[in-house]
């Protein structure tokens, strides 16, 4: 805890002066972000980072293998991502929502590989979401790095034809207040690249 609370006082002393009366405006009038970002809970993506964007910018929503499950009756179980996308599309109607996986995923790989051991509580239920995209790697290729690579592009894809299960995200979009799109960051290198028309991924 001291390295976040010496974290906070340099944010006191450095980019508070600079930033109060923005985040005394966003205090006054509320969050009126115009993009939902969904991101992976890996902690070397950062949205905000990837995006240079400010406070009251993006509202983000992080778990494991950036994944949006689909749709379902609602029901009294928690379901946080749901909660979160219904919050940003029916009452801060971002205009825009922004899938991005990433490379060297985790979630990707124990899709492939199995959970790891001390983590089968709850990781294998959620990861399964994504089960349609392991299937496609593996009949798409036999090399382990290709597999994962392909795995995490078509984790996206799939997250973005589950948004599409919820009525009121297809109502914005056939009502034109809605927009879908997908990126993925090389961790590595930094690049981002955006997914096109065509299903590629492409430097951005």
């Amino acid at each position: 805890m001291d390295n976040l609370l010496d974290g906070y006082r340099r944010f006191r002393t450095t980019s508070w002066p600079e930033r109060k009366i923005l985040f005394e405006k966003l205090a006054a009038r509320g969050q009126r972000p115009q993009t939902l970002v969904i991101a992976c809970s890996d902690s070397r993506v950062d949205p905000s980072m990837i995006f240079d964007a400010g406070p009251g910018e993006l509202f983000v929503v992080r778990n494991v293998a950036n994944l949006v499950p689909p749709y379902t009756t609602p029901d009294h179980d928690h379901h946080g991502t749901s909660a979160a996308i219904e919050f940003a599309v029916r009452v801060l109607e971002v205009s825009q929502i922004v899938v991005v996986g990433h490379a060297l995923c985790g979630g990707a790989g124990a899709l492939i590989d199995g959970a790891p051991e001390k983590a089968r509580d709850f990781l294998p239920d959620w990861i399964n979401i994504a089960a349609p995209a392991r299937d496609i790697a593996l009949k798409l290729s036999e090399d382990p790095e290709e597999r994962r690579r392909i795995v995490e592009h078509q984790c996206v894809k799939l997250s973005l034809r589950n948004l599409e299960t919820f009525p009121w995200v297809r109502e914005k979009l056939a009502e034109g207040q809605l927009t879908l799109h997908g990126a993925f960051f090389a961790v590595a290198t930094g690049v981002l690249e955006r997914l096109g028309p065509d299903g590629t991924f492409a430097p951005a």
